[in-house]
């Protein structure tokens, strides 16, 4: 694991991230179009992270129910870590480990996509919610960093991030949610892009 450094070395750190996420471009457009479907079949995207992952991936729900580039419909995404009193409910009743794993049983449904944020692919609330989304025939997705891991093993698909560092990781993972969120847009079948919009409207 590598640290920050100096701005010269965590640029080399980021160089090496934006290789390896060049190289996985396909799954992020798969994952737009996999969403899209879903999203337009009634399903919904269940997300989650710690620390600055939980901060990603709120990022990308915000987009989803928001919007992206274009004006369309809200898309259903939740982020489970922002459900702040079932989070701190659930950890007091049931310990940290299951704060995920039981809005996942709450809220998850055969279809749904569950995608999961983690630098080191090893938090334990992240492996118990994938555990239990595989349970429910749900999709489960993660963006983690190099190598091999335990969220890894138990995800449907990875996108792992080929660089050193935990900090170029999390970054990079921002650049791979607004790919996805363009993506989604993308394969969505009807959709009005802003800037097309205020040109009508001027």
């Amino acid at each position: 694991m590598a640290r920050f450094g100096t701005v010269a070395e965590h640029l080399g750190h980021l160089r090496n991230g934006l290789a390896s996420l060049d190289r996985q471009a396909g799954l992020i457009d798969s994952w737009g179009q996999q969403l899209t479907t879903a999203f337009v079949a009634g399903h919904k995207l269940l997300a989650a992270g710690n620390g600055g992952s939980a901060a990603e991936a709120q990022h990308l729900t915000a987009e989803l129910v928001g919007r992206f580039e274009c004006d369309r419909a809200p898309l259903p995404a939740i982020a489970l870590h922002a459900e702040t009193s079932s989070l701190t409910a659930i950890c007091n009743d049931f310990g940290p480990d299951g704060i995920f794993a039981r809005q996942v049983r709450a809220h998850g449904r055969p279809g749904d996509v569950l995608i999961l944020l983690s630098t080191s692919g090893r938090s334990r609330n992240l492996l118990a919610a994938a555990a239990d989304a595989r349970d429910r025939q749900m999709q489960v997705w993660a963006m983690t960093g190099p190598g091999r891991s335990p969220l890894s093993d138990l995800a449907d698909q990875t996108l792992a991030v080929e660089t050193a560092a935990p900090t170029a990781v999390q970054e990079i993972h921002l650049i791979a949610v607004h790919a996805l969120c363009a993506a989604v847009e993308r394969h969505l079948p009807s959709v009005r892009w802003a800037d097309q919009a205020a040109e009508v409207s001027r």
